[in-house]
């Protein structure tokens, strides 16, 4: 397919259409000789194609939507040297967009990082500079399951994000545009790291708690893991110690359908059409996964949105025209590569032990080749060095000094290794707790965080399974279970 803009800019190929200026036309008309039955008609399909030309329309070389919009009112931390990420690529410097509420104490001991999870912005809760309503605005405050009358809360958008943060839709210093897919691989550690650089620019040299949900809760754990000498206490809620394969197939999928959007052109779309019918597949791919069939029934049923007109291909069920919102109000609120770069380091995310040996390895191969001058990269599918395919060597033995390999077939090989992996945990009282309908994490792997801590000696490891029909997005919504647990873990007294 090719489609062209008013200056017959090309931006993919696959067939001879072309999107001309009546979007009717973008595709090959309907046939007009004679049939049993009428063309269907598709206003879905219409409304997208409309949507494309008006940006046909408007794009003159300005500027791409501000992913900024939905927040404002949040602080920058401006990080001014070189970052080095664990897979070899490098940040000249970085900014972190970040926000807080409750008063920090003379000692600087009373604060809690909330770590978000994937598209979410660092306004989790209002406040004078932006009165709107957080993405935790019934969990933070006076008497709150977060009480700011006792404790500082910090809210960041995460690097790679696109809310204030550094990340594909930032200005590369080098050559003052945007990253794009130039953007190196990010991980959940390379998040946590830039944070605690942040924390090291506040004076603050210990975190009474760490808090997450989803990917949050897996910065939650990932902070706990680097600076387990800084973190008081950790809460991981529906989260993971390591992905597994059905929620990196999900993401894979949702990534998938965002590239083949002929308007992605591999990244390079921010003077250019965003690919906004990819983004709001990609969304709707998601939001599946959010919630659960229960909810669904009761709240949608079998019905139709409107049951007395003929069966349309586009959306109709209740429950159709519920993803289709879901992904039309995203689309353009979250920028494309941001979801591109965050997911995959979802993917990535493990806190085996050989994991964390083979990213130790990598990290000073690579600040060997910046501190020579050799740049910090191997090059593009490189092979992996000997020392880090020792690493991970296949095998259910425990090699070098007492590391059990992770990528055995051993189910209890793999269960040693992600153990020892997380026994810097084994002094930090830990809240972990899932939500038995959630099937993007379902329950037993935050099981499997739980007895993992346990078996390393922790003896302060509370676990919940919390009832609710709201699937993944029960950290969201359960504002009286969840934060009740979150309060009692908070403010216990060890």
């Amino acid at each position: 397919m090719v489609f062209t803009t008013p200056a017959s800019r090309k931006l993919f190929h696959t067939s001879p259409w072309t999107l001309s200026a009546n979007a009717s036309e973008a595709c090959p008309a309907a046939p007009t000789h004679s049939s049993s039955n009428p063309p269907m008609a598709f206003p879905c399909v219409d409304h997208l194609e409309e949507r494309t030309q008006k940006f046909l329309q408007s794009f003159d070389g300005g500027p791409e939507p501000s992913y900024s919009n939905p927040v404002s009112g949040y602080s920058l931390y401006y990080h001014n040297e070189p970052f080095l990420l664990d897979h070899g690529g490098i940040l000249p410097k970085f900014e972190i967009a970040y926000e807080s509420w409750g008063e920090l104490n003379a000692e600087k001991s009373n604060v809690i990082l909330l770590h978000t999870g994937l598209s979410a912005s660092s306004h989790a809760k209002s406040h004078s500079a932006n009165p709107a309503p957080g993405w935790w605005e019934q969990f933070i405050g006076p008497g709150f399951a977060i009480d700011t009358n006792k404790f500082h809360v910090i809210c960041t958008n995460v690097i790679g994000g696109c809310y204030g943060s550094t990340g594909p839709s930032s200005i590369d210093p080098k050559d003052d545009k945007p990253y794009a897919t130039r953007f190196p691989i990010i991980t959940i550690f390379d998040m946590v790291r830039a944070q605690f650089e942040m924390l090291n620019s506040m004076g603050i040299k210990k975190l009474y708690a760490s808090v997450g949900a989803s990917m949050g809760g897996m910065q939650s754990l990932a902070a706990a893991i680097l600076f387990n000498d800084r973190v008081g206490r950790v809460v991981s809620i529906s989260a993971a110690a390591r992905s597994h394969p059905y929620s990196i197939a999900l993401r894979f999928t949702q990534r998938q359908a965002l590239m083949a959007d002929p308007n992605w052109n591999k990244g390079f779309y921010y003077d250019k059409v965003p690919p906004h019918s990819g983004m709001k597949l990609a969304r709707e791919i998601a939001t599946i996964s959010y919630r659960s069939g229960p909810e669904w029934e009761q709240r949608f049923g079998r019905r139709r949105s409107q049951p007395l007109t003929t069966p349309s291909l586009c959306a109709d069920f209740l429950i159709e025209t519920y993803l289709d919102h879901q992904g039309e109000r995203f689309c353009l609120q979250y920028d494309p590569n941001s979801l591109l770069y965050v997911s995959k380091a979802m993917d990535m995310f493990d806190l085996s032990a050989s994991f964390a040996k083979q990213t130790s390895l990598r990290r000073a191969r690579n600040l060997a080749r910046l501190q020579e001058g050799k740049g910090s990269s191997a090059p593009e599918n490189a092979a992996t060095p000997p020392e880090e395919q020792a690493a991970s060597h296949t095998g259910t033995a425990p090699t070098g000094a007492g590391l059990v390999v992770n990528d055995s077939d051993d189910p209890k090989a793999q269960f040693d290794d992600l153990k020892q992996g997380a026994s810097k945990l084994k002094d930090i009282p830990t809240l972990v707790l899932g939500i038995q309908s959630d099937i993007l994490f379902p329950v037993w792997q935050q099981k499997e965080v739980a007895d993992c801590l346990r078996q390393t000696g922790n003896k302060n490891v509370t676990y919940y399974e919390l009832d609710s029909m709201y699937g993944h997005d029960a950290f969201l919504l359960e504002i009286v279970n969840v934060g009740s647990a979150v309060k009692g873990h908070l403010e216990l007294k060890e």
